[in-house]
C-alpha cells in the first residue's frame, strides 16, 4: 500500500489568505483545486488531506471544504482537521470537526499561526487528540509568508509535546526542514514520533541528506511518504526517492539501501498512526516506479 501523508487542496487561493497576495504568480496556487489534486494522486492507494487555519495570516482551508471532497472519494481520501489553537472555539471546533465532518486527524502549523508547539492552548488541543486517538500532524520548517513566526518552526519545540503526552501521534512535517538533524533525535527518542518527507523531495540534495541520516540513526522506518501537492505530485517525489542513490554515484558517499527506499514508498502509514475504519482501499492501480533491473543493481554496487 503506497499512503500520501501529506497534501493540501483547495478552492481558491484567496484561501490563502496573507500567502496568496505576496506570491500571487505561483503556479502552485491557481493548481490545487480538487480535480488537480485527485489526478495528482492517481498513483497512491490512500492519501491524507490536511487542513490549513492561520489567523495571523488570514488564512483558512475550510474543513467542510476538505471533508466534502473526502466524503466523494471515501476509498482514497483522509482528511484531517486543521486548527489555530489562537481560536477561542479551537477544542469545541475539532471535536465538532471529528464528529461532524468525520475528521480523522489534526494538521498545526505553529509557524503560520504565530504560536510556540508547547503553548497552553495548543497542548489543550493535544489533550483532546490524544483522547480521541486522533494523529497530529504538525507543519514545520520554513512557511510560505515573511510575517510568519519562524523560531517556533523548530521540530526540538516538539519534545515537550512528545514527553507530555507520550502516547499521542505525532507527525514532523516535511522532516523539519532545513532542521533535519533536530527531528532524527525526535524519531531516535520518541517512539511515537514520526516524520514525513513531503515537500523535501522537491530538494534531492537536502533528500539524500537526510535519508544518509535517517538510516545512519535507525530511524528509517519511521519515515512516511508524502508528496507535499500541490508543491509536487505523488509519481514525481516516488521516482526522486528512488532515484536517490544517483546523486552519490561514482563517489565516496554512501548509498542508501534499496529495501529502506522502498518501504518509505509502501509503508502502512494508516497502521501507525492509528488510522481505522475508513472504507476498504481498491485493488492497487499503480505500479512501483523505476523498480527495475537496473536500478536494483545500481543500489547493489554504485560504483
Amino acid at each position: 500500500m503506497i499512503v500520501d501523508c501529506h497534501t493540501h487542496t483547495w478552492d481558491s487561493a484567496g484561501r490563502l489568505g496573507e500567502v496568496s497576495a505576496i506570491d500571487k504568480d505561483a503556479a502552485w496556487l491557481t493548481a490545487a483545486g480538487p480535480q488537480d489534486h485527485l489526478q495528482a494522486t492517481a498513483g497512491v492507494d490512500r492519501c491524507l488531506v490536511l487542513g490549513f487555519i492561520s489567523r495571523h495570516l488570514g488564512a483558512e482551508i475550510p474543513n467542510e471544504l476538505i471533508a466534502e471532497y473526502v466524503a466523494e472519494h471515501p476509498e482514497k481520501m483522509i482528511g484531517l482537521a486543521g486548527a489555530d489553537p489562537t481560536d477561542d472555539g479551537a477544542l469545541e471546533q475539532l471535536t465538532e470537526d471529528v464528529e461532524r465532518l468525520k475528521m480523522r486527524g489534526l494538521a498545526l502549523s505553529p509557524a503560520a499561526a504565530a504560536f510556540h508547539p508547547a503553548d497552553t492552548r495548543a497542548m489543550q488541543l493535544y489533550e483532546l487528540a490524544d483522547s480521541l486517538k486522533l494523529p497530529v500532524v504538525i507543519h514545520t520548517g520554513p512557511s510560505w509568508s515573511p510575517r510568519s513566526a519562524m523560531q517556533y518552526s523548530h521540530p526540538s519545540l516538539l519534545d515537550e509535546v512528545a514527553r507530555s503526552f507520550p502516547n499521542l501521534k505525532l507527525v514532523v512535517a516535511r522532516m523539519g526542514y532545513p532542521w533535519l538533524d533536530e527531528t532524527l533525535v525526535l524519531l531516535n527518542k520518541h517512539p511515537n514520533v514520526f516524520a514525513d518527507v513531503g515537500h523535501l523531495l522537491r530538494r534531492p540534495w537536502q533528500a539524500y541528506r537526510a535519508l544518509i541520516g535517517a538510516s545512519e540513526f535507525g530511524v528509517v522506518d519511521k519515515l512516511l511518504f508524502g508528496s507535499g501537492f500541490p508543491f509536487a505530485t505523488a509519481t514525481a517525489c516516488i521516482e526522486t526517492l528512488y532515484q536517490t542513490n544517483l546523486l552519490p554515484h561514482g563517489t565516496n558517499l554512501p548509498c542508501i539501501p534499496r529495501e529502506q527506499l522502498r518501504g518509505i514508498v509502501e509503508r502502512n502509514a494508516l497502521e501507525l498512526l492509528g488510522i481505522v475504519d475508513v472504507a476498504p482501499a481498491p485493488p492497487p492501480a499503480h505500479e512501483e516506479l523505476l523498480d527495475t533491473e537496473e536500478d536494483e543493481q545500481l543500489v547493489a554496487d554504485p560504483s
